[in-house]
């Protein structure tokens, strides 16, 4: 099921959904900047919006930027919250060794993706449950199929959160 929201807009071009169906809308640059080999910057879109409590906007790269350019998002998705107010500014970086990359006013750099959100109530306790998982994370399952077992072999403890 395809829910509508209606979000307030003020700026520039308004973000488009390309096809039908997409879960991101194109935002576009209103800036022209040339992002050299390894360089970062925060890049305008011209549009400013009012989502309604309980709704997120995450800005996620576009694949195709990464793929023949080597362009991506820094802090990949860079979340919107319904309370934020000012313009929406996408941190790109050119992760390409060797040639720059040049953005134009009306080019198509992020797509911004609309969601729901649970408000989490965190509890305190003495101990987590227990799962099959456990501690596991940074490619503890494996990397081909049936090497479950195989995916911690040589690997280095590490302290810390997993993701």
């Amino acid at each position: 099921m395809t829910e509508s929201v209606e979000v307030l807009l003020y700026g520039a071009e308004p973000p488009q959904y390309a096809h039908a169906g997409d879960a991101g809308a194109d935002l576009l640059s209103t800036d022209d900047v040339t992002l050299g080999p390894g360089e970062r910057m925060t890049v305008g879109t011209g549009v400013s919006i009012a989502l309604p409590d309980g709704f997120v906007a995450f800005v996620v790269p576009r694949s195709g930027l990464a793929a023949k350019h080597g362009i991506t998002i820094v802090n990949t998705p860079g979340t919107i919250d319904a309370g934020y107010r000012g313009e929406i500014r996408v941190i790109l970086l050119n992760t390409d060794a060797r040639e720059p990359y040049t953005v134009r006013a009306g080019d198509r750099i992020a797509q911004l993706v609309l969601m729901p959100v649970t408000r989490a109530r965190f509890i305190p306790v003495e101990r987590l449950p227990g799962t099959e998982r456990g501690h596991g994370g940074f490619g503890s399952t494996g990397y081909g199929s049936g090497d479950a077992a195989a995916g911690t072999a040589g690997a280095t403890p590490m302290s810390g959160a997993h993701a």
